[in-house]
């Protein structure tokens, strides 16, 4: 592998713990995972890492393999295209695929990773409301050894995760598929591959009518992906009707804390959403033969 010609350190470690200990030694040094997002963001002067610490090296962060219990746990170094292919993931999981299948373009898709997505965590990227929606939760390795964080509390902000100091995503778990349970991710955009408008991941599990579960987030409109846990779990057990979905759609427009910026006005977004939550309903039910 040739090294960049760049002005800064440059590191290739082999393993995570390697990783880390990089990190701990160097305040000014950054990780290199796609490079999608850094690689730009250095070229155009909005940050200048003391090192580059590559993990193209980690195998262990390479993989997507699926546990005994049904989890599937995707490596953070697995490239976009390899995540939108991923054959592992079935029924509800399948949100993550549907999210990966939409970022960008081929090039990125081929370049980037989902661990470099999250870690850096553009409120408008595809990732988080997927991982939201599907109960995922974030494996983090760092100077204090390994701790998992549910997504939901994982994206803290407006470009911040809850990644401390030396942290390093290593991968992301997806928890055992709901049988019966499928996954859906809707996104509106200005121009195909660009950042989303607004978008909507949804989990949706029946039997016979009746929602067994029921999983919605919305992202790109505002600082993290907004979900209603408590309201969704008032309207599981039931058949949803009408009201039930106008009811859940008003109720996520009004916690909606989105921004004017140069793909809509705030006032835009929360006219959308709604509509998108709705539809994205609409589809799951009539896909899974309930009423919609």
């Amino acid at each position: 592998m040739t090294e960049p010609s760049i002005d800064v350190a440059f590191h290739r470690p082999r393993t995570v713990q390697e990783a880390v200990a990089l990190l701990r030694g160097d305040d000014g040094a950054m990780c290199l995972a796609g490079g999608a997002t850094l690689v730009a963001m250095m070229n155009a002067d909005l940050v200048a890492p003391s090192g580059l610490i590559s993990l193209s090296g980690i195998e262990a962060l390479k993989s997507t393999e699926r546990q005994s219990d049904g989890s599937v746990r995707i490596g953070a170094m697995r490239k976009h295209h390899e995540t939108a292919g991923e054959v592992l993931l079935e029924e509800g999981q399948c949100v993550l695929r549907e999210a990966a299948r939409q970022i960008a373009n081929m090039p990125v898709r081929n370049m980037g990773t989902i661990g470099g997505s999250i870690a850096f965590f553009d409120p408008a990227a595809d990732y988080p409301p997927a991982l939201v929606a599907a109960d995922a939760v974030v494996e983090i390795s760092g100077p204090d050894g390994d701790r998992v964080v549910p997504a939901a509390e994982f994206f803290v902000g407006w470009y911040e995760t809850a990644l401390g100091p030396g942290d390093i995503v290593t991968s992301v778990r997806l928890p055992p598929a709901l049988t019966g349970s499928i996954g859906f991710f809707h996104k509106l955009a200005r121009v195909s591959g660009d950042f989303a408008t607004v978008s909507v991941a949804l989990v949706l599990a029946m039997t016979g009518g009746t929602v067994n579960h029921l999983a919605v987030a919305v992202g790109a409109c505002g600082p993290t992906p907004v979900r209603l846990p408590d309201l969704e779990a008032e309207l599981t057990g039931k058949a949803l009707d009408d009201a039930d979905i106008d009811r859940l759609a008003t109720a996520l427009a009004d916690a909606l804390d989105p921004i004017d910026d140069v793909r809509a006005s705030a006032e835009y977004r929360r006219l959308v959403a709604p509509r998108m939550v709705k539809q994205a309903i609409a589809e799951a039910m009539q896909a899974l033969g309930g009423a919609a």
